[in-house]
């Protein structure tokens, strides 16, 4: 299948659907926003495309916390039918508060093989440490490179905006073993940093990381690679004039955030 189909999935809040689209239509997918709403009236539709994106944005209002309830929709009202998704030769993207939805309703961090997921959430985002709502650009340092939408990326800035990105672990999640298993994207560096990443490193201050997340993740992939969440925008750098200082570096072309999308079109070719 050369041209995949995407279903960047929308609800009440969501402001990063239309770019999210042109991301994906540039490197060569067929993309198409459908809200939640229409998708629960018709839940096999989702079985259509062959990947998945939650965007950015405030869905629901970010009610009783960012993501919720558009995570309970996905968990409870779709939740049949996204298992039959997540079981196939799929892939799953979930930017900002779409990396928050899919954490929430148990997509991550475990994958199709752990969904839905039985009791309580281990690994979940709240508030960052500083209390307030934060926008800024940062660096990105691959942990899984086998990760599909990662492939080939070792280091990457991207701009990200949010309040509640502080990647939180429960009593039971053991950080070492989610290393071991591949669960760790991609985590927060300073650009000169080479550093590998250990599972008990030392948060990072601001503005490196800007949320006070655990051992400085910025995003989870599921075992097999084929889910990715992260809090940065990469659909907010696909072109290089979007960077704040494009000019200085001499930046030209496609921005670095278009790996990701390229990656996820590539890998159905």
């Amino acid at each position: 299948m050369a041209t995949p189909k995407v279903c960047v999935l929308r609800a009440p809040g969501t402001n990063c659907d239309y770019e999210t689209v042109t991301a994906f239509e540039r490197a060569g997918a067929v993309a198409e926003r459908l809200h939640v709403g229409r998708l629960t009236e018709s839940p096999e539709t989702l079985l259509d495309y062959q990947i998945l994106c939650v965007p950015g944005g405030f869905s629901f209002g970010d009610d009783v916390g960012a993501g919720v309830l558009f995570a309970d929709q996905l968990r409870h009202s779709l939740g049949d039918v996204l298992k039959r998704f997540l079981d196939a030769d799929t892939l799953s993207l979930g930017i900002c508060n779409g990396f928050q939805v899919l954490l929430k309703a148990g997509v991550l961090p475990g994958g199709a093989a752990a969904f839905p997921p039985e009791g309580p959430r281990d690994v979940t985002l709240t508030w960052n440490t500083s209390g307030r709502y934060d926008a800024r650009w940062v660096t990105l340092k691959t942990v899984n490179a086998d990760n599909i939408f990662l492939r080939g990326v070792d280091s990457i800035e991207m701009p990200m905006a949010h309040a509640e990105g502080r990647l939180v672990l429960g009593g039971r999640a053991d950080l070492a073993a989610m290393h071991d298993a591949g669960q760790v994207a991609v985590c927060y560096r300073r650009a000169d940093d080479a550093a590998a990443f250990t599972s008990d490193e030392a948060v990072l201050p601001p503005p490196v990381n800007p949320n006070g997340s655990v051992a400085n993740i910025a995003g989870l992939s599921s075992p097999d690679g084929r889910v990715l969440g992260l809090m940065p925008h990469p659909e907010r750098f696909i072109d290089a004039t979007q960077h704040p200082q494009w000019t200085r570096l001499g930046l030209r072309g496609e921005g670095a955030g278009m790996a990701l999308f390229r990656n996820a079109v590539g890998y159905f070719a």
